[in-house]
């Protein structure tokens, strides 16, 4: 149900999002992704932030023994690595951290935070690299410099005047490191709050609330060798060749053992139709490309509940049947609850089943059949899933499909989550969590001498509630855009304006320091491919992948500045002055990062034993997945086939002209990050501003290609959510469904339009329709 408080919300006055030089334009991209395209942009990106040699030499230390990891995407490293281990959005990522544009005190005499408001994302994201502590200055409107011992007192009164510790939250993005994150918990809940909003609320918290029930853990089960064993792969909701791209080498190497790959996702994606391996010198100088999914299955947005039973259906007809499908030895020994699943399943029928998915009987049934004739088959699936109202109770469904088959713990078999930031997983594992278990906060007790909270803290959605309603005082964002990753724009820089402060710690200035509280901070930081250096000595981090290994990460550049710190010190310096009776070991901690692994090791034994003799290992070590080891940390120790009734995973709208809304990040962005205003695959070049829409519901409204338009979200709470000057491009989109970018597009998402059991905003299923757009927006060229 879309529901929440009556309010007004003032319009977001738009901002310069597309060059003024050069004409919007969109232009299909008809080349294979990878190859010479990804070569030129990596050469290109290094070359527009000045770093071609720098950068060449980061890329070489970049996810390779010794160096640093990637500070982007999480998908693991290969066992056999090669020479040049990163991708092109890895590329991306080290150019614009290794950037020569700086962010200095002169920067912020030039402007006001009014001025800079008015500057796009992606212009922001350009000016380079903070190179000392700020504070903002009501009475200029500006930010002025600030010492660190400054800035910590600040944050030290803030905290210690708060009626309760519950008036704070404290955010977390995906890239800060173990040890980083494990003292951020640990300092919060001595603090006395679990208010953990953190980036994994906003988009895999499904996967960390869904699965449990099912399988016992909220994480993928398979490892990088999986893909070598394989029978079929299934791709599902995912934009890999984006989002992932060292995974398609992977999948090609999968293809050329003529595996089966089905994509499952509303719009076709371009690496995933054909691909060319860059480091592939022999496709690079013929110019080849291999064809990657042998079925892509058209889904409806929402629609892929419906694929999942009627998946389910055939195993279970051809069961009907005397066929030999299911696994019944792993079922009897290892599950639970198939029969209500059966049921439940078979009550569906193929009219419902194929209207809501938008797909065929006969290409479920196939795809279905492949699924029938793998004795190992990999679901990987990313947003897609994630971000719908059910979207907890989807994935248990992908569960469903696994068990039935006995697809876990065996090789080239399992779910994978394919999870977007660097350590987004790793700081779960280690304590960022709202809802901690009590074994956990026991030993948090015993490892560290203080009772922690024992009650639930706020994710991403309460913890706007709580700043909307003026419980929460102080927001304390170590990391990431928080307030252009979240729903309800105008609504939430309301919200986040009503803080007496607001503190963030980056490496690059963005639209969240600029939406701030009474009192802000920006606080600039060492990045991860720079080297950390404390009175100890050269110190080293470490990252959890989305398959559960953890490597080291020791960085290979000087930092930026004299004047920026690591973030486990800010951590400890935070935590010093807001508990100066403390008897946790902050000073210590801050310098030498050998203690917090022990530690980590103390709170988490089952998984970090011996930490500090497994990180020697240059590969690193696995996490225990339970799992894999046919092992299920569930109540009854069982896998648990769990039913979900109907075939909807959103709200029905009635109305025959509602669209359902994907909000979808270009090639050129990684989350809020946009590092350029093009979209090279999908061809788009010079504008954001644009909606991607099937040509038959382009024609049922009278929308010509290029059409400017305005998007009006359905609600039921009396505010009107509006986005204008939205140009319309025909694309070969599922019917009823269509995509825009993000962040441009959140004001459509409302704050409580999100999973119940997670939390997650359902930012791939927004019903909106078209409206009249009153926008003077320049037109858009259309080529080809």
């Amino acid at each position: 149900m879309l529901r929440g408080a009556c309010t007004t919300l003032p319009p977001i006055k738009r901002v310069d999002i597309m060059s003024k030089e050069k004409q919007s334009e969109f232009k299909p991209y008809h080349h294979p992704a990878g190859g010479w395209g990804a070569a030129g942009a990596t050469a290109k990106v290094l070359m527009e932030q000045s770093v071609l040699v720098k950068g060449s030499r980061g890329l070489l230390a970049m996810n390779q023994p010794g160096g640093f990891k990637c500070p982007s995407c999480a998908f693991p490293d290969a066992d056999h690595r090669k020479k040049l281990e990163f991708c092109e959005n890895g590329a991306k990522a080290l150019a614009h951290e290794a950037t020569k544009a700086r962010i200095t005190r002169d920067f912020f005499e030039r402007y006001t935070v009014t001025e800079l408001m008015e500057k796009s994302d992606y212009w922001l994201e350009m000016q380079g690299r903070l190179t000392e502590p700020m504070r903002y200055d009501a009475a200029t409107d500006k930010y002025v410099p600030v010492t660190w011992d400054n800035a910590f007192a600040m944050i030290g009164r803030h905290l210690q005047a708060l009626e309760s510790p519950h008036q704070a939250e404290f955010y977390t993005s995906g890239r800060t490191a173990n040890e980083t994150a494990f003292l951020y918990s640990i300092f919060i809940r001595e603090f006395g709050t679990n208010n953990f909003p953190d980036c994994s609320n906003m988009c895999h918290e499904p996967t960390s609330r869904g699965l449990p029930p099912s399988i016992g853990i909220g994480k993928g089960t398979i490892v990088l060798a999986d893909f070598e064993h394989a029978e079929a792969i299934f791709v599902v909701g995912q934009n890999t060749g984006t989002n992932s791209p060292r995974m398609m080498t992977n999948l090609v190497e999968a293809r050329k053992r003529g595996v089966p790959i089905i994509l499952i996702n509303p719009m076709p994606e371009r690496a995933l139709i054909r691909f060319t391996e860059p480091q592939d010198v022999l496709q690079m100088g013929t110019f080849g490309s291999t064809p990657i999914s042998s079925e892509f299955v058209h889904v409806r947005i929402g629609g892929d509940l419906a694929i999942f039973k009627g998946m389910m259906k055939v195993l279970f007809e051809a069961e009907a049947r005397g066929e030999n499908v299911l696994d019944t030895a792993f079922i009897q020994e290892h599950t639970a609850g198939i029969e209500a699943l059966r049921e439940d399943v078979m009550g569906c029928s193929w009219a419902d089943i194929t209207r809501i998915s938008g797909v065929s009987e006969e290409q479920i049934r196939k795809i279905g059949e492949i699924y029938k004739n793998s004795k190992a088959t990999i679901i990987c699936y990313g947003m897609g899933l994630t971000q719908h109202q059910e979207g907890s109770r989807l994935l248990q469904q992908v569960a469903n499909i696994l068990l039935l088959r006995g697809n876990f713990g065996k090789p080239g078999a399992g779910i994978a989550p394919i999870r977007g930031h660097s350590n987004v997983q790793g700081d779960r594992t280690v304590g960022i969590d709202e809802k901690p278990t009590q074994l956990y906060l026991d030993r948090v007790r015993d490892a560290f001498g203080f009772e922690p909270p024992r009650e639930h803290g706020h994710h991403v959605v309460e913890a706007l509630e709580a700043m909307e309603a003026g419980t929460a005082k102080v927001f304390i964002g170590l990391g990431g855009n928080f307030i252009h990753a979240v729903p309800d724009t105008p609504r939430s820089y309301a919200a986040m304006r009503k803080l007496n402060l607001t503190v963030g710690i980056a490496t690059k200035l963005n639209r969240g320091h600029l939406v701030h509280g009474k009192d802000a901070l920006i606080l600039p930081v060492v990045a991860r491919s720079e080297i950390i250096r404390t009175a100890a000595g050269e110190q080293f981090i470490t990252i959890e992948d989305a398959m559960s290994n953890v490597t080291a990460s020791r960085g290979v550049f000087e930092p930026v500045s004299d004047h920026v710190l690591p973030e486990t010190e800010i951590v400890c310096r935070m935590a010093m002055e807001a508990l100066p009776n403390s008897k946790t070991a902050w000073a210590q901690y801050m310098v030498d990062y050998g203690p917090i692994r022990d530690k980590i090791a103390e709170v988490y034994p089952e998984i970090y034993a011996d930490f500090a003799e497994k990180i020697k290992n240059p590969r690193g070590f696995h996490l225990d997945i339970p799992p894999r080891r046919r092992v299920w940390k569930t109540p009854n120790g069982k896998a648990n086939f769990l039913v979900m009734p109907g075939l909807e995973v959103n709200e029905p709208i009635t109305d025959k002209a509602m669209l359902r809304l994907a909000t979808i990040r270009s090639h050129d962005q990684y989350n809020t990050t946009i590092y350029s205003n093009n979209d090279r695959y999908r061809g788009v070049y010079n504008t954001r501003l644009v909606i991607f829409m099937n040509k038959e519901d382009m024609a049922e409204r009278g929308l010509e290609n290029g059409a400017v338009i305005g998007l009006e979200t359905y609600s039921e709470d009396g505010v009107r959510r509006y986005v204008d000057g939205l140009s319309v491009i025909a694309y070969p989109m599922s019917r009823g469904a269509i995509a825009g970018y993000y962040p441009e597009l959140n004001p459509l998402l409302p704050l409580d339009y999100f999973d119940e059991i997670s939390g997650t905003p359902a930012a791939k299923s927004i019903p909106v329709k078209v409206v009249e757009s009153v926008a003077s927006a320049p037109p858009i060229k259309i080529a080809g």
